[in-house]
């Protein structure tokens, strides 16, 4: 059992408080200045014998969160996107801390197979330079930041994959890509969970990967994996991390 403080109680927070509750874990605390009966800020109190905090917030107050969560010394699971340029400064705090951490832009286990899955298909057009590559993700229209962290972990894999494309294009373009640049786009709108598509396009034929979420229960369902991952843990983790542990027992 995992001792659990949420941060953050919005629709992924409600989600993640009910299945960890089910899969056998205690929510001992929740961290929300916005909602009512909840505690505002993070504190020795508030958190009381939380062991690992899972916060799902805003882009702008995850920092300062992570800084304060790891000089209390609660290992962390961080689902908050959009900070991401910040990234080596939140490893030192972790490290100084002597805490553990682990992020993703997307803890759905499905996603973090599809990531494996688009690897595997870079590596093969890699050596098939007649295809171009792109990418597209939707989004709800209440999703704060665009691209999604999901598009970005997924851009930088086909990057690292194909080597002749070695920039990202997030933003709309009225000018022709350049052949080194890689497109990969964004929808806001309706009440979209999120899909992400990668399209392999040659002039005879296109192959597409796509995963669509059908909610957001499988975010969670990855979250509170996490949690059970990262609790008794020191140091700086990311999801592959916890998908080699599923996957491969945690071997290297």
């Amino acid at each position: 059992m995992v001792k659990i403080a949420l941060i953050g109680y919005g629709k992924m927070g409600r989600i993640v408080a009910g299945l960890a509750t089910q899969k056998g874990h205690e929510v001992v605390a929740i961290i929300d200045p916005y909602c009512e009966g909840c505690a505002g800020t993070i504190t020795e109190e508030t958190l009381g014998d939380a062991e690992v905090c899972i916060d799902f917030t805003q882009p702008a107050a995850v920092v300062e969160d992570i800084r304060q969560m790891a000089a209390l010394g609660r290992n962390m699971v961080i689902g908050t996107t959009g900070w991401y340029d910040r990234m080596d400064e939140v490893r030192q705090v972790v490290e100084e801390s002597g805490v553990g951490l682990i992020w993703s832009g997307n803890f759905s286990i499905g996603v973090n197979a599809f990531f494996r899955v688009v690897e595997s298909a870079a590596r093969i057009f890699n050596n098939l330079p007649d295809y171009d590559v792109l990418g597209h993700e939707f989004h709800h229209r209440n999703k704060v930041d665009s691209p999604s962290g999901t598009a970005k972990m997924i851009g930088q894999i086909l990057l690292d994959a194909i080597d002749r494309k070695t920039a990202l294009v997030h933003e709309m373009l009225d000018r022709r890509i350049e052949p080194h640049e890689l497109h990969f786009s964004s929808t806001r709108g309706g009440a979209i969970p999120g899909t992400h598509l990668v399209a392999f396009d040659s002039a005879v034929d296109t192959i597409e990967i796509k995963h669509t979420a059908r909610g957001r229960e499988g975010f969670a369902v990855g979250a509170v994996m996490a949690a059970e991952f990262i609790q008794g843990r020191a140091g700086f983790y990311g999801i592959d991390d916890l998908m080699k542990d599923i996957i491969i027992g945690g071997q290297p």
